[in-house]
């Protein structure tokens, strides 16, 4: 499996470090994050370069939380999840742009929708969305805890989420994942998706 699924580049860093995953010199890696080698690399001047330098275009700047897969609980309460085929929706396209093997699953009246596949470096990584309407009553969290219960017991489970979606990000923090790390996946600028 390719390190990075659907993506050109990656630069992924927490604290102290950081890795820089693209196809450019190494050297110039280094000599561009010299002034502020712990900070600079997610920064927006260094992506700025490292898009011009690749010809990608930087993503969102993702907080990346992980948690353990459980033993299987009830997937939501109230509201039964149904594994449905990827659709054409959003949150699946952009599922089947950045991950493998993708699953997808919904509440049974349509209100929120769950994707699980294998993203970067093989992991496998979470994402949800919850309709407007049924927003502000849990279901978020619900559908985090869900997919903990989604693979075998003990496997790590991720999921980036922009920090500016602050109910996103609450969402996942209630359910037990904890944030890692940072990251920018880079996309080629030609490819459209939905």
């Amino acid at each position: 499996m390719p390190p990075l699924p659907g993506a050109g580049a990656l630069v992924v860093g927490g604290t102290a470090w950081h890795v820089v995953a693209a196809d450019v010199d190494p050297a110039w890696v280094v000599a561009a994050v010299a002034h502020d080698p712990v900070a600079a690399p997610l920064g927006a001047r260094f992506l700025s370069a490292l898009a011009d330098r690749t010809g990608l275009s930087p993503g969102v700047l993702d907080a990346v939380l992980v948690a353990t897969a459980t033993a299987p609980t009830p997937a939501v309460q109230l509201r039964a999840l149904v594994e449905v085929s990827a659709a054409a929706h959003p949150r699946v396209e952009r599922a089947l742009h950045h991950r493998t093997g993708v699953r997808v699953w919904q509440t049974s009246d349509g209100a929120a929708l769950l994707t699980l596949g294998q993203g970067v470096a093989g992991r496998w990584e979470v994402s949800l969305e919850v309709d407007p309407s049924a927003r502000g009553r849990g279901l978020g969290t619900a559908l985090a805890t869900a997919a903990r219960s989604l693979l075998p017991p003990g496997t790590p489970v991720w999921a980036q989420v922009a920090p500016a979606n602050t109910a996103s990000l609450r969402a996942f923090l209630a359910a037990g994942y904890r944030p890692v790390c940072a990251e920018v996946l880079f996309d080629d600028p030609s490819v459209q998706r939905m």
